[in-house]
């Protein structure tokens, strides 16, 4: 007869690192490193049991993006093709008009999504730019979808508008950790994104806010981002981790792929770390098989854009996501 196994000593959940479950602050890259360095099925088991106390783990919340200004953009992420540095074959289109924007909001409710997101490739908009950006907020909302919006850096006042307008989330990604981040972007400071960060939650709208792995970024590094998201008070209600799509033309091309399963550990730490938030499957997933999207929602990931594009890359289309559902037993929030 087996033995019955006895946990792990090192297996109990950030112990005396992370008091309330919930408050990242005292969440070190130090207690951070070690949740990934557990053994795998260690690991699992902890990010199960986190995401179970806080979350229903047969439902998933959909959200649909749209770019509603593509290409252009004067910032020189390494990673984007929407960066007007580089020849990426994206071609620079102007704001998209609002029936066009509500036809594109129709559909994604029609089809499930609960959250309709739209981007802009600006640095930050101008006051004339997000005018009619206010529009379409209003009009998305009164469809009955939550609504996102990610248009980069926020000047002060702007949070205001758009949360007046009936923005419910602003997306605005940390990207990776502070020491590596100097190495991906070179155009906006890091205290930046914190600043705009600041804004947002000063206008008590939802913050979402998560990274890029696989930038060639170190393990500690991932940690890094982890602890700098964790240590947002209060924790972003939405954390989209996003797995590098390399597109030709950009800096990050050619970089070594992230093996799948470190990024399944990814989401199993930020599931741990930020007990309460979603934590959202985003770009990349087409590039993923079922069973490694099946792995990262049993690590606690319970959202994903669903659709065929995330602004200019691929997405699984929505069929394969049906199939995928219905395999796992998973739906819609």
């Amino acid at each position: 007869m087996a033995s019955q196994a006895t946990p792990s000593p090192q297996s109990s959940t950030l112990k005396g690192e992370h008091p309330d479950g919930h408050k990242g602050a005292s969440v070190t890259p130090k207690a951070i490193g070690a949740l990934f360095a557990l053994p795998f099925a260690d690991l699992m088991f902890q990010a199960q049991t986190v995401h179970r106390e806080h979350f229903d783990p047969n439902r998933v919340q959909l959200s649909t993006l749209l770019s509603i200004k593509t290409g252009g953009c004067s910032e020189d992420c390494g990673y984007c093709p929407q960066s007007a540095r580089y020849d990426a074959g994206v071609e620079s289109q102007g704001l998209l008009n609002l029936e066009d924007v509500l036809a594109a909001a129709k559909a994604a409710k029609a089809a499930g999504a609960s959250r309709f997101c739209m981007g802009a490739a600006w640095r930050g908009p101008k006051q004339r730019d997000l005018e009619p950006v206010l529009d379409m907020v209003r009009e998305v909302k009164a469809l009955g979808l939550e609504t996102c919006a990610t248009l980069g850096m926020l000047k002060d006042g702007q949070a205001e508008q758009l949360k007046e307008a009936g923005l419910d989330y602003y997306n605005h990604n940390l990207d990776t950790a502070p020491e590596f981040y100097g190495d991906i972007i070179t155009t906006r400071e890091y205290q930046d994104r914190l600043d705009t960060l600041e804004r947002v939650r000063h206008a008590d709208l939802h913050v979402c806010c998560g990274g890029i792995v696989g930038l060639g970024e170190s393990r500690s590094q991932r940690a890094g981002l982890i602890a700098q998201l964790a240590s947002l008070d209060p924790q972003p209600e939405s954390v989209p981790i996003n797995l590098l799509v390399q597109v030709e033309g950009t800096p990050l091309a050619g970089t070594e792929a992230l093996d799948p399963l470190e990024f399944v550990r990814t989401i199993a730490v930020a599931r741990i770390c930020m007990p309460k938030s979603f934590v959202r499957l985003s770009a990349g997933r087409q590039q993923m098989s079922d069973a490694v999207q099946a792995l990262c929602f049993l690590a606690g990931a319970n959202s994903i854009f669903y659709g065929e594009k995330l602004l200019t890359t691929g997405n699984p289309e929505w069929e394969r996501d049906q199939r995928l559902f219905d395999s796992l037993g998973l739906t819609a929030l």
